[in-house]
C-alpha cells in the first residue's frame, strides 16, 4: 500500500505529464491560428506609467486605450497570419508570450522582422 506523501507524488507528477503534453498541443495549435494572448497585465503597466496628474481620464483611459490598440492590432494580424512563415509564427509566439506579459504588438513586430530578415536573405542569394 502506498503512503499518502508518495501517492500526492505520484499524482503531481502525472498531472505535471498531463500539462507538459497539452502545453506541446498548445505550442503547435499556436502556430496555426493567431493565439488569445492576455494583454491585461502589459496593458496594466502601461497604465500605471502614463497616469500623470495632469492626464484627463486617467489611468483608466490609458488601460482603456491600450487594450484597443492591442486587439486592433490582434485583427490586423488574423488577415496577415498566413503571410508568416511557421518557423517564425512559433518562435514570435514564444517571445511574445516570455516573462508572463504578452503583447499583440510585440508580436507583430517580431513577426514583420523575422519576414524582413527572410526576404532580405532571399534577395541576397538571388544576386548570387
Amino acid at each position: 500500500m502506498l503512503q499518502p506523501g508518495k501517492m500526492t507524488m505520484r499524482r503531481s507528477l502525472a498531472a505535471g505529464a498531463v500539462m507538459t503534453l497539452l502545453m506541446a498541443a498548445l505550442q503547435s495549435a499556436k502556430a496555426d491560428d493567431v493565439p488569445v494572448l492576455n494583454v491585461d497585465q502589459v496593458c496594466r503597466g502601461i497604465a500605471q506609467h502614463a497616469a500623470a496628474p495632469g492626464e484627463r481620464g486617467g489611468p483608466d483611459l490609458s488601460l482603456e486605450q491600450c487594450i484597443s490598440s492591442e486587439l486592433a492590432i490582434r485583427q490586423r494580424l488574423v488577415g496577415q497570419w498566413s503571410t508568416f512563415d511557421p518557423a517564425d509564427r512559433t518562435e514570435c509566439v514564444g517571445e511574445a508570450t516570455a516573462g508572463g506579459e504578452s503583447s499583440y504588438a510585440d508580436l507583430l513586430t517580431c513577426l514583420q522582422m523575422a519576414q524582413e530578415v527572410r526576404n532580405y536573405r532571399w534577395s541576397a542569394q538571388s544576386k548570387d
